[in-house]
């Protein structure tokens, strides 16, 4: 089965499951049409809305991970849905123009460790919001498809990607392909402007180091994954055996 769908105004629109279907626990393919990442969805075309509108539809249950101002920049085009806000800031964009304002001639590796800096943060500063997006997910009183997204749909998405794919038991790899996939749906738009070329290379892309700093994170202050999922995102067995259900084929 594949589920691409191609929209131009929201390129890193992706189902979670996979094109022609990720692997959870027990070998069990996950579903498709059930869960969703993307950047923003303020630019979709009315081609986007009829693609959509054929295949999972228009009324999601959007979790938007933009920042309370960044929000408002772009608000979400689709028009039946459901918009949920869990704002994460976008802080690294701060950090970055502070330094260049002070006289900072920042390197292309200056920029990957503060993007690590900020995946570390996803875990130290950022856990209850994307516990907050499992709470959604797991709603049993809503069988609306989701789809979850910040700007792009590479940073704090990605990491929300590959906490709900790991929950599924997908091997650690995939998530690691799925998350770089990013790379490919956004080649086509240009760098961030006004940048430096170094910082705005960066900035553009994921890197396996970023989305490893957030993973390294969790091992050193929780103890591993399993435990962050259970004490951080409250997955405890139950909630665990129940989003498996949602989310994994028979």
């Amino acid at each position: 089965m594949t589920s691409t769908l191609a929209l131009t105004g929201a390129p890193n629109f992706r189902d979670l499951a996979g094109d022609t279907g990720y692997r959870g626990a027990g070998g069990r393919a996950l579903r498709h049409h059930r869960v969703f990442r993307s950047d923003h969805l303020g630019q979709l075309s009315q081609d986007d809305l009829n693609r959509l509108a054929a295949g999972p539809g228009t009324r999601f249950r959007v979790l938007d991970l933009r920042g309370v101002n960044e929000r408002t920049t772009a608000a979400c085009s689709l028009p039946a849905a459901e918009v949920h806000s869990l704002p994460i800031e976008p802080t690294i964009v701060q950090k970055l123009t502070d330094l260049l304002d002070a006289g900072a001639r920042l390197t292309e590796a200056d920029t990957v460790a503060l993007m690590q800096d900020t995946y570390r943060g996803f875990v130290r500063g950022n856990t209850p919001r994307f516990a907050s997006l499992f709470a959604h997910v797991l709603d049993a009183q809503a069988d609306s498809p989701i789809v979850f997204h910040c700007t792009a749909g590479k940073d704090r998405t990605g990491f929300a990607a590959a906490l709900l794919q790991l929950a599924l038991g997908v091997p650690q790899d995939v998530v690691m392909h799925d998350y770089l996939l990013t790379n490919a749906r956004l080649a086509a738009r240009g760098p961030f402007p006004g940048l430096p070329a170094p910082v705005a290379h960066v900035l553009h892309r994921v890197q396996p180091d970023f989305l490893q700093a957030a993973f390294d994170a969790l091992e050193h202050d929780h103890g591993g994954l399993e435990a962050y999922l259970r004490e951080g995102i409250g997955l405890d067995a139950v909630a665990r055996k129940e989003l498996q259900r949602l989310l994994l084929e028979p």
